[in-house]
């Protein structure tokens, strides 16, 4: 076992990273620095330097990313419309790399030699959070308990709490049967009954949403302005982009938009189930397309409909500093310089329909041209003549081919 003196815990104060710091503690006999990034996951994160300072931790460390997470992450994954597997919108995948960057920052800043996290062997985030600090930081140590203890259940982990007199709350009463992820962008839901990809998720397991029969029977209506492809104002009012974001996440789970059942392929091997909910991001989504749609050249918003699965596996299988997914983002952003003006949108029972688009200085949309009306000799409609004869001559060279033999 290598020698490390002081190791850098993405740190969240619960049962497994408790567990993880007296540890690491104990068994790499080092200084522990504690770090928890507030994203906008909803809990009150004091408590955790509380707990980090009874174990002894120096140097504590509670940050709040949740503008960069939207600006600098959120945002440019927006612009290239990503889905990945035509589905998920990816917020957990999306708020790793920002951790793991963080983290491998404290490092240097602290002189720490080793960074630690608590995604499992099985998961995805080990591997987001590892390419991430590999990217960032070459020659860091990195430290997965999950894959060298064998505290392999929760059982386990919660004797060791109490045999260390760690200080973890043992909830009493039902808990929550899933494992929940959560920031400003979606929460998720993994394990329990969602195992069984046949059972339906029960009712009281969402948080973000009402159910859509449920919500208001009066449609919601609001417009998002967008300059370069970014939102920067809701009905009219500038937002910076975690306001605007936690603003849509709101309005559109009042109105039952955003939820999600999926069964994925993970980067490790295996399919899994997971729910989610992701209101703001669903709305954004369907606006900015909305907006590309009447600002962007047919060949540009194609080639980007095309690079998109290709983009959105980079960031679901953590290869958000690679050199590729840089290049690719240039790409999406030369796009966007056109993509200005305001999107109208109508939220109703969990659905989300554009009312309207228009932008004063960046729409290709020509009435004139486009107009089932008399164009006064604006568009010539022989010319399609000849542009579909040429198209159709390979096939109408083969079908004759065919008629000979």
């Amino acid at each position: 076992m290598a020698k490390i003196k002081k190791v850098v815990l993405a740190y969240s104060g619960g049962l497994d990273t408790s567990v993880i710091l007296k540890w690491l503690q104990e068994t790499y006999q080092c200084e522990v620095v504690t770090f928890t990034a507030d994203i906008g996951q909803g809990e009150e994160l004091e408590p955790a330097r509380a707990k980090a300072q009874k174990m002894g931790v120096k140097q504590i460390f509670i940050d709040d990313l949740k503008e960069e997470f939207v600006r600098d992450f959120v945002y440019p994954m927006f612009r290239a419309n990503t889905l990945y597997e035509g589905e998920y919108l990816l917020g957990t995948s999306i708020a790793r790399p920002l951790i793991a960057k963080r983290q491998v920052e404290i490092a240097n800043k602290t002189g720490a030699d080793a960074i630690a996290h608590g995604a499992t062997g099985k998961g995805n985030d080990q591997v987001r959070f590892e390419l991430t600090a590999y990217a960032l930081k070459p020659d860091i140590k990195i430290i997965a308990p999950w894959r060298e203890w064998d505290l392999t259940s929760r059982e386990k982990l919660m004797s060791y709490a109490q045999t260390h007199k760690i200080p973890v709350e043992f909830k009493k009463g039902k808990k929550s049967p899933y494992s929940m992820d959560a920031n400003l962008l979606h929460i998720s839901y993994e394990g329990g009954e969602l195992e069984d990809p046949w059972t339906e998720p029960e009712a009281s397991m969402w948080r973000w949403s009402v159910a859509p029969e449920k919500a208001p029977n009066k449609p919601t209506y609001i417009e998002l302005t967008f300059k370069k492809g970014d939102a920067v104002a809701l009905d009219g009012k500038a937002m910076s982009p975690a306001t605007l974001l936690a603003e849509l996440n709101k309005i559109g789970g009042a109105n039952g938009i955003g939820r999600a059942d999926i069964v994925e392929n993970r980067y490790v091997g295996m399919k899994s189930r997971g729910a989610y909910e992701t209101p703001g991001g669903t709305i954004l989504l369907k606006a900015h397309r909305a907006m590309e749609s009447l600002t962007l050249d047919r060949e540009v918003a194609h080639l980007k409909d095309e690079l998109m699965p290709r983009y959105a596996s980079l960031i679901y299988n953590g290869y958000w500093f690679s050199p590729e997914r840089k290049v690719m983002q240039e790409l999406i952003d030369a796009s966007q310089a056109t993509v200005n003006g305001v999107v109208r949108l109508k939220l109703y029972k969990g659905n989300v329909t554009v009312a309207g688009r228009k932008s004063d200085t960046d729409s290709l949309f020509d009435p004139s041209i486009a107009t089932f009306e008399e164009d006064r000799g604006a568009y010539n409609q022989k010319d399609a003549e000849g542009f579909i004869r040429l198209n159709a001559l390979r096939m109408r060279i083969a079908a004759r081919r065919k008629k000979k033999r």
